[in-house]
């Protein structure tokens, strides 16, 4: 499918049978062209680790969304109502390559911290529409 057409057209979500609540980051790369489309290639379905998805599920995260425009990402993290994210992403650190992945990636951000939940900064929601039934 043509990527403007699927911007245009939005993405699919996952249905989950139970609430879910949903986490919203940013980060910036470096503004180099070469250095985000390498970054986008490592997270492309051909180069991202195995490891790095097995732990994410692991320690309970349902979906990962990571959107980008210009050098900014976006994250989108969903996870069960008994997620807590310090403890969930604290135990992701010991998980195999992590630390390798998290290092690997470092070169491409603009950030000095060297664990995600430093590098990866959590969004104020200012605004919420849900629809309603009547």
């Amino acid at each position: 499918m043509n990527k403007d057409i699927e911007h245009a057209n939005g993405y699919l979500q996952q249905v989950y049978e139970r609430p879910v609540k949903r986490y919203c980051q940013v980060l910036d790369l470096i503004d180099e062209p070469a250095l985000i489309a390498a970054y986008v290639e490592a997270h492309s379905a051909e180069h991202h680790w195995r490891e790095i998805v097995q732990g994410l599920k692991k320690v309970g995260v349902l979906e990962m969304e990571i959107y980008l425009k210009g050098n900014r990402l976006f994250m989108i993290v969903e996870a069960g109502l008994d997620f807590e994210w310090a403890e969930a992403f604290s135990k992701l650190e010991n998980m195999p390559r992590q630390s390798e992945w998290e290092k690997r990636m470092s070169f491409f951000q603009l950030s000095d911290a060297q664990t995600a939940t430093d590098k990866w900064q959590m969004m104020e929601r200012i605004f919420h529409l849900y629809r309603t039934e009547e």
